[in-house]
């Protein structure tokens, strides 16, 4: 009976998140001129990364023994990532000011998990864009590095655990604002910097401290640098047990700082 018990509360979970993203698509394109402008605005960004890679290895060989298509690749997974969580939880963003203005006293009321209802209160448009030039970046660079189809599983392995920890960390960083009251969440906005900073490149570049703390206090490198270092030769295969490790201990500690901070959470004006 625990485990029907298990299952059912897991299927109502999936249901509720389901039914709630499909609710936030239909209003979505309701008005397709914002859609649009959105997805674009999404693409520009990465339009000018692409653009930097390829004047950049006009002029040099290879990065720190990572060449073109190589880093395609890892720009390419890097945008997959952050687009999806657009996509899949930016409702997380808004934490902040549902603590503000006790927004999250009549969601605890609910039959569903806390962190579910504010993750689908909003879909980052952008993210169709950056999901989809992300794609086509990682693939045209898959192509040029001479990755060919019995090294897809792998791929398909670290897109999803690229996903799962960039959406599960940018969750326990915004549940920081039950603690540190602001609208803002300024420790999940360190982490995006800190990505597109240092993950963009390969990890060889940056002291130890900086491989260290990417790796271990705030796992971001495997989002793209260890399943792409791995596809393309510059880790062992041994790694490949790193993402989904990561994965697992993002959740474990997303739900467990969301869970705390509801805890300490006591409404709106106290």
């Amino acid at each position: 009976m625990a485990d029907l018990s298990s299952r059912l509360t897991a299927r109502h979970v999936g249901g509720v998140y389901g039914r709630s993203l499909i609710a936030q698509i239909r209003a979505i394109t309701e008005y397709p001129g914002d859609f649009w402008v959105m997805a674009s605005a999404g693409v520009m960004w990465n339009v000018l990364q692409f653009a930097f890679l390829t004047v950049l290895f006009a002029t040099v060989p290879d990065v720190a023994g990572w060449r073109y298509h190589e880093m395609l690749m890892l720009s390419g997974l890097l945008t997959v990532a952050a687009g999806s969580t657009a996509l899949l939880c930016d409702g997380v963003w808004s934490t902040g000011q549902m603590v503000l203005k006790g927004e999250i006293d009549y969601r605890m009321t609910r039959p569903a998990p806390v962190v579910v209802q504010v993750a689908t209160t909003h879909i980052g448009m952008q993210g169709f864009g950056e999901v989809g030039f992300g794609l086509v970046m990682a693939a045209y660079g898959w192509i040029g590095a001479g990755m060919g189809l019995a090294a897809l599983p792998v791929g398909v392995l670290g897109v999803a655990c690229a996903i799962v920890i960039e959406c599960a960390l940018i969750t326990a960083l915004c549940a920081v604002n039950f603690w540190i009251k602001g609208p803002m969440s300024n420790f999940a906005f360190v982490l995006i910097d800190l990505q597109h900073n240092a993950m963009t490149m390969p990890l060889g570049l940056f002291p130890v401290a900086v491989k260290i703390v990417t790796m271990t206090v705030v796992p971001v490198a495997f989002v793209n640098f260890v399943p792409v270092a791995v596809l393309t030769g510059h880790l062992s295969a041994a790694w490949l047990v790193g993402p989904p490790l990561a994965a697992a201990a993002s959740v474990l500690a997303a739900l467990g700082v969301y869970r705390l901070g509801l805890r300490s959470y006591d409404s709106s004006g106290h």
